[in-house]
């Protein structure tokens, strides 16, 4: 497995970013968003999601914070298996390279296909994973729709009602 390098992935890309530090501590979205400022709506989560097969199937999702991914409906059909659900922490490192918290589309170990929300697609700029739970990184949308293997998708996450 090679080391999880989001950085270098973006310069390798061209694409646009600003590395934004954090407290490891505040690495989980809520807690960041209250710490340093941001809007749940301007921040977004890599979700790694497991389809049920045999080989399994993997894909990274990127919903808005205030948003919650649909496994059981939109994820499932898309990864074509009759069951699909959160890939576990320990997957997620040994797909992404990443810990939960610090989980981002670019530079993981694995290529796996990347679907986002289209609401994310709708933000000015977002808070992302930065790699590592020490860092966040502040990107475009447009950065976001450059990944090599992103896929816009309609209604992949629905708003949390409160």
């Amino acid at each position: 497995m090679t080391n999880a390098d989001p950085i270098a992935h973006l310069d390798q890309l061209g694409l646009a970013y600003e590395v934004v530090e954090c407290d490891p501590e505040l690495a989980d979205t809520a807690a960041f968003c209250d710490a340093y400022g941001y809007a749940p709506e301007d921040s977004a989560n890599a979700i790694v999601v497991a389809g049920k097969a045999e080989p399994p199937v993997f894909a990274m999702c990127l919903v808005l914070a205030h948003t919650k991914l649909d496994v059981n409906k939109v994820v499932r059909k898309r990864l074509g298996t009759r069951k699909a659900s959160f890939a576990s922490g320990d997957q997620t490192i040994e797909l992404t390279g990443m810990m939960i918290g610090g989980v981002t589309p670019f530079g993981t170990t694995t290529e796996l296909p990347l679907w986002i929300d289209s609401r994310v697609m709708e933000r000015e700029h977002l808070i992302i994973g930065g790699g590592s739970r020490d860092k966040k990184l502040l990107v475009p949308p447009a950065t976001l729709a450059d990944h090599p293997t992103a896929e816009v998708v309609d209604d992949l996450a629905k708003i949390i009602e409160v």
